[in-house]
């Protein structure tokens, strides 16, 4: 009885859901929603209003529809079934307009998204490249990346007609979010279907493939375009394109493109005679730099502050100060206002040339035009302070006075000040900035420490040194080789020979060997003998090993042959490095002579490396299997 009850209860329930009482409601729900959106009529409104019946006032009261009623239900209740239906009590017609004016809105991106995907099911309507760019944007936004790419793939798909302006408007959105493999792909799909690529669409790909380093692609593409004959490099085409040849120090492709662009009639802007000549000055061509410089101004392009910034660089670099310091007067005089990085590089020149008053009174300048000097300017004077030697106790008070006037110091600023503190003697006070940078939260300065460990060092204070060279290597993983370097000579003159070779071992194992460790690893052989205590047939080996792999087998058979005639004689180990050095350098002929050197001295040599050699060669001499 109890189950037929229940069953009866349910069909009442039912009974009540349709009747026309609830019918009643939803109208009365309906005209709620109309009256909560309704527009004020012109009576609410002081001031002036569009003249009725006109085209202003027709596409005002539009988008005063869409703003002020269907948007705020869009930000009430969302997208869902009460925004379907204020659509439709609203009449608003689904359009591409609609659908822009929405995706323009301040609502949050998922509606915007729900909104667009519900348009794109509805009768009699598609969306367009212009509703697509318009979601795209919004996604790229919000960085909303893995949806903006599948909305970019739709787009594609469809059968909606895309222009060169949204290809290219798509290209730089990718390159923005580096996806280039993403955006060449796009590209070439779009281009073979439905869209013909202009200058702009080019221009777009070969700047986005620049920008990732893609240069050999650049060029592939720039060949392309010429080859299709369909459009044309334009002044932004060579512009990339210099600059590009200008990163692969293809200075003879860039004169090329350069001359091809004259001869076509377009004039180089500022930055294409900027680039060029920053590759002349880069390459020793000061004369030819100085001659594009003149070139540009009989062609009546202006020069910019980047031209001087290059021209004052290049002929600093180069040494003539003067000259650039003429430029600096040269460039005012025509009008062109120097900016901070500008007087930056002209404070490092100046330095560097050991003209502290000139850098002071650069400096002092800075200000009166309008460059406020940074971090690099303070920088740049407290180096040139230490380098004067005379001047170096002013340093402090330079360092305070960047603070006050609101400079963060960088992490550049503590090493230099620790490096001039440690070659001045005062070595407390650089052990004070090391604590000071590590309460500011700076990661620890391999630089840094190197300076200090060398002065402790120097002031044979070695378990200082020690503490300090572990600190660092438990800080920051292994140290760079400079620090190895120091660690290695000072053990050497303390006369802890075993901990330097070990350290040189370690510091073979980590890969960290350049050429002047190998030179390192040679003075020390130099300290030990000062000292009185002659390296064994061990350390020669290390040290044979890492010449060998830096400085190559010319320099090992060098050191091998010194051993020879020396005190300590080389052994199989010595002699097997070296033959690997050759057999690497694929300098078969010599490895063979040694080889046989190696068996009428008795000793066996590497099977590995003598395998190669057969391998290579094809063939031995008859008395290497003796």
């Amino acid at each position: 009885m109890r189950r037929s009850r229940s069953s009866a209860a349910f069909v009442v329930k039912r009974t009540i859901s349709t009747s026309p009482l609830l019918s009643q409601r939803l109208k009365q729900a309906e005209n709620e929603i109309v009256q909560m959106f309704k527009l004020p009529t012109l009576n609410d409104h002081s001031g002036s209003s569009p003249t009725p019946g006109t085209r202003t006032e027709r596409i005002d009261r539009s988008v005063r529809s869409l703003d002020e009623r269907f948007l705020r239900i869009l930000k009430i209740f969302k997208w869902g079934p009460d925004a379907e239906k204020a659509m439709e009590v609203l009449m608003l017609k689904v359009d591409h307009r609609l659908v822009r004016e929405v995706l323009r809105t301040d609502v949050d991106v998922s509606v915007k998204m729900q909104f667009f995907k519900w348009a794109g099911k509805r009768k009699n309507f598609e969306h367009d490249a212009t509703t697509y760019m318009a979601l795209i944007r919004c996604l790229e936004s919000e960085g909303l990346i893995g949806e903006m790419w599948k909305t970019i793939q739709d787009m594609a798909r469809s059968a909606c007609i895309i222009t060169p302006i949204e290809l290219s408007d798509v290209i730089k959105i990718l390159g923005k979010a580096k996806m280039v493999n993403k955006g060449i792909s796009l590209f070439y799909q779009i281009k073979a279907r439905k869209c013909r690529p202009t200058s702009n669409v080019y221009n777009s790909m070969i700047v986005m493939l620049m920008q990732e380093g893609h240069h050999e692609k650049v060029h592939e593409l720039y060949n392309e375009m010429c080859s299709e004959g369909i459009c044309f490099p334009d002044t932004v085409t060579y512009n990339a394109l210099i600059a590009t040849f200008g990163k692969l120090g293809r200075e003879d492709s860039a004169v090329r493109l350069f001359e091809e662009m004259k001869e076509n009639r377009m004039q180089p802007t500022a930055r294409i005679y900027t680039t060029l000549m920053g590759m002349f000055f880069a390459s020793g061509k000061i004369e030819k730099a100085l001659a594009l410089f003149s070139e540009m101004k009989d062609h009546c392009c202006t020069p910019n502050v980047f031209t001087y910034t290059e021209l004052i660089k290049g002929l600093g670099q180069a040494g003539r100060i003067d000259d650039a310091y003429h430029m600096f007067i040269e460039m005012q005089q025509e009008g062109c206002k120097p900016d901070t990085v500008l007087m930056n590089n002209l404070l490092n020149i100046l330095s560097k040339a050991g003209r502290l008053d000139d850098v002071m009174k650069t400096f002092k300048e800075m200000e009166s035009l309008n460059c406020m000097p940074n971090v690099v300017s303070y920088n740049t004077v407290i180096k040139a302070l230490f380098e004067s030697k005379n001047h170096s106790s002013e340093v402090a008070s330079w360092f305070e006075k960047m603070k006050e006037r609101g400079i963060v110091p960088s992490e550049f600023t503590y090493a230099i000040l620790i490096d001039g503190f440690c070659k001045t003697n005062r070595v407390e006070k650089a052990l004070m900035l090391l604590e000071e940078m590590d309460e500011k939260g700076f990661p620890p300065c391999p630089a840094a420490y190197c300076s200090l460990i060398d002065a402790l060092g120097k002031a044979k204070r070695y378990d200082a040194a020690s503490e300090l060279f572990q600190e660092l290597k438990e800080n920051c993983g292994p140290s760079t080789s400079r620090v190895y370097a120091v660690m290695i000579k000072h053990f050497g003159k303390c006369g802890r020979l075993n901990d330097a070779i070990d350290l040189f071992e370690e510091m073979k194992k980590l890969g960290c060997i350049p050429d002047v460790f190998a030179y390192n690893a040679l003075m020390l052989l130099r300290t030990m003998k000062e000292h009185g205590l002659m390296p064994d047939i061990n350390s020669h080996n290390i040290i044979l090993n890492g010449i060998a792999k830096v400085g190559g087998p010319i320099r090992a058979m060098e050191m091998l042959d010194n051993m020879k005639i020396s005190r300590i004689k080389p052994d199989a180990v010595s002699y097997n490095t070296v033959l690997g050095a050759l057999s690497r350098a694929g300098m078969f002929e010599e490895a063979a002579k040694l080889m046989k050197e190696m068996s009428s001295n008795g000793f066996e040599y590497d099977l590995i490396t003598y395998s190669s050699i057969l391998e290579a060669i094809g063939k031995v001499d008859d008395g290497l299997t003796r």
